[in-house]
């Protein structure tokens, strides 16, 4: 089953309830997971355990309806977390300045793997810095990247979290 067709097939209907989207992949091959990641358009909040199940029973109900997945497998909703994957430019401009690490699928300046911050997001886009180089990335290049949990951001996390309880 390729990830693109599930995606355009979940995409309408996590928007529709008011999330993004944030990453559609299946884990396993025995008993495969699909793991369904979503997260608050607008950042204004955390994803809750409710939210999941929500977007489970509608997400499960499609996937009963247009059953594109033949086998067993286990669905599974989430929030993306605090080292959350990045799969959508949006996301890259979200968490400009921000340390990150990238794999590309071919070399981009002689190599396949970046950790650094990132500095500039355009429409094609991403630059990294990465020990005072620049190295920019083009995101069609990207076949994965994630947020690297840093003292900085561990501390902004707490504070948004202490605000909230207030």
């Amino acid at each position: 089953m390729q990830k693109h067709y599930l995606q355009d097939m979940i995409e309408p209907k996590v928007e529709e309830l008011g999330y993004e989207l944030v990453r559609v992949m299946t884990i396993g091959q025995a008993n495969p997971t699909l793991q369904i990641m979503i997260d608050i358009p607008d950042n204004s909040r955390e994803v809750t355990v409710d939210d999941c199940a929500s977007v489970s029973r509608v997400i499960s109900d499609l996937l009963d309806e247009k059953d594109p997945i033949k086998d067993k497998y286990t669905l599974e909703v989430s929030s993306p977390g605090l080292d959350r994957p990045l799969t959508k430019l949006k996301h890259f401009a979200r968490y400009k300045g921000y340390v990150v690490k990238i794999e590309t699928e071919n070399k981009v300046s002689e190599r396949k793997r970046f950790k650094g911050k990132i500095t500039e997001v355009d429409s094609q886009n991403v630059v990294v810095d990465m020990d005072n180089v620049a190295y920019t990335i083009p995101f069609a290049e990207i076949s994965k990247a994630k947020l690297v949990i840093t003292d900085e951001l561990w501390e902004e996390y707490q504070a948004a979290h202490e605000a909230v309880e207030l």
